[in-house]
């Protein structure tokens, strides 16, 4: 336990050293692995996970979901949504806003990141709302905490991670996060309402469509409903009917939906040969980047669990009398303390190794845990100081200051912690659909 703290501490002041997270955990693994066993069983013991995770077969899925995300933006996919969603929300007050959120929901469907997704509908959203007059606090508000959806809805590539940390069936997971993900537009939306329910001037209404237009558009966002129905039907078994017979496991799922997304690319021209280099190229640098951090938090992890820390907690919880659900409060309280340091998948990636045995043995589910953990993650990613998807938006728009941001997005992470305490209070919106699979 000692051992553990001190590893903690060592990670924490790298981390803030701005070394990067990948590499504080993994030096710290290493010395701490060295500490307990010896350089020569440390060594031997980080190269053969180092081969051992480049060789794993089920990693295959993320490089594949990466692909897929970048193909669909290179199909100007994100507009489309944008445009179908502005049809039927557009003449509400904070329609436009409305609109960015459930459009946001769509794309988060096909891209799995929250980073993309927010960076995405910034460049198509924005534009739109400042035409219309919209606050500035409330169109950045909109992208950022929209964007935050990229990480639960399915395909995410954070559950991916998750499954493969913990063993947990990915399909299980990814069809856990649908419930919840509509909960959370369905939140954000309210959240629009309160805040032109306080200035009404902060999203005035725009022109209603007529159901022409709105036909019009939906007959163009046909590919993105068949392309997430085959690989979310895929997964949960929903396509095994006569004549067809098709069930996916995750890389398979995976597969198709790369492929899928690249015809619907090239089927719209968004595909040459540059674009295709480009796709590639972000591709191969994103999913290095995140093995490096992958690798670093198993280092990491092997050190903690040979230094006794999980035995640990659960020796320390059983002495001191503590209930379930207190824990798992504690645990959740540590989520949004550490989601004001760390940025989601590093925190997610450094916690759950160790979080993970407490949990399972206090009999909570696996697939329950892995959606409340995201859905926690989601909120550091609108919270300050660090507030990730704020600050990747302030990058893209770069005349609204990061205080506006944060000052718009307040009510929607409200919004997140009343939907987290749903699903505390109610296990069933997350575990209804995996148990029909």
């Amino acid at each position: 336990m000692v051992e553990s703290a001190i590893g903690f501490a060592a990670v924490f002041l790298l981390v803030l050293l701005r070394i990067p997270i990948a590499f504080a955990m993994g030096f710290v693994g290493m010395v701490g692995l060295v500490y307990e066993t010896s350089y020569r069983a440390a060594i031997s013991m980080v190269g053969r996970l180092i081969i051992d995770t480049s060789q794993d077969y089920g990693l295959s899925v993320i490089p594949l979901f990466i692909l897929m995300g970048l193909f669909v933006n290179k199909g100007g996919i994100s507009r489309e949504l944008y445009n179908v969603s502005n049809a039927f929300l557009g003449h509400f007050r904070g329609g436009l806003a409305m609109a960015t959120i459930v459009a946001c929901g769509g794309f988060a469907a096909i891209c799995g990141s929250s980073l993309a997704t927010a960076a995405t509908m910034s460049k198509v959203a924005m534009p739109e709302m400042r035409k219309y007059g919209y606050a500035d606090s409330l169109s950045t508000a909109s992208i950022a905490a929209g964007g935050t959806l990229g990480i639960l809805i399915p395909p995410s590539v954070i559950l991916v991670i998750y499954g493969l940390l913990t063993e947990t069936s990915i399909g299980k997971l990814f069809v856990a996060g649908i419930i919840p993900g509509f909960l959370g537009i369905l939140l954000y939306l309210v959240a629009v309402r309160i805040t032109v329910g306080r200035n009404p001037d902060a999203g005035p209404a725009g022109p209603r469509a007529t159901w022409g237009e709105r036909i019009y558009a939906l007959s163009h966002v046909w590919a993105v409903l068949l392309l997430f129905g085959l690989v979310i039907g895929g997964l949960y078994g929903a396509l095994d009917f006569w004549p067809i017979h098709l069930a996916f496991s995750p890389t398979e799922a995976a597969g198709m939906g790369a492929a899928g997304a690249f015809l619907i690319a090239l089927a719209r021209g968004g595909i040459n040969w540059r674009a295709m280099r480009e796709v590639l190229e972000e591709t191969t640098l994103t999913t290095a980047s995140l093995f490096a951090v992958l690798i670093g938090a198993w280092i990491f992890s092997n050190f903690v669990n040979l230094a006794g820390l999980p035995e640990g907690l659960l020796a320390a919880v059983t002495a001191l009398d503590m209930g379930p659900w207190v824990v798992m409060g504690l645990i959740l309280l540590i989520y949004i303390a550490l989601g004001c340091i760390f940025e989601s998948m590093s925190m997610l990636l450094l916690t759950v190794p160790i979080f993970f045995p407490l949990v399972t043995s206090l009999g909570f589910d696996p697939v329950w845990f892995g959606i409340i953990v995201v859905v926690v993650t989601e909120i550091s990613l609108i919270t300050p100081p660090v507030g990730l998807n704020v600050f990747v938006l302030k990058g893209v728009v770069g005349d609204v200051s990061t205080a506006t941001i944060f000052r718009g997005v307040t009510p929607f992470w409200m919004m997140d912690i009343v939907r987290l305490l749903l699903l505390l209070v109610f296990p069933t919106l997350v575990l209804f659909l995996p148990s029909q699979m």
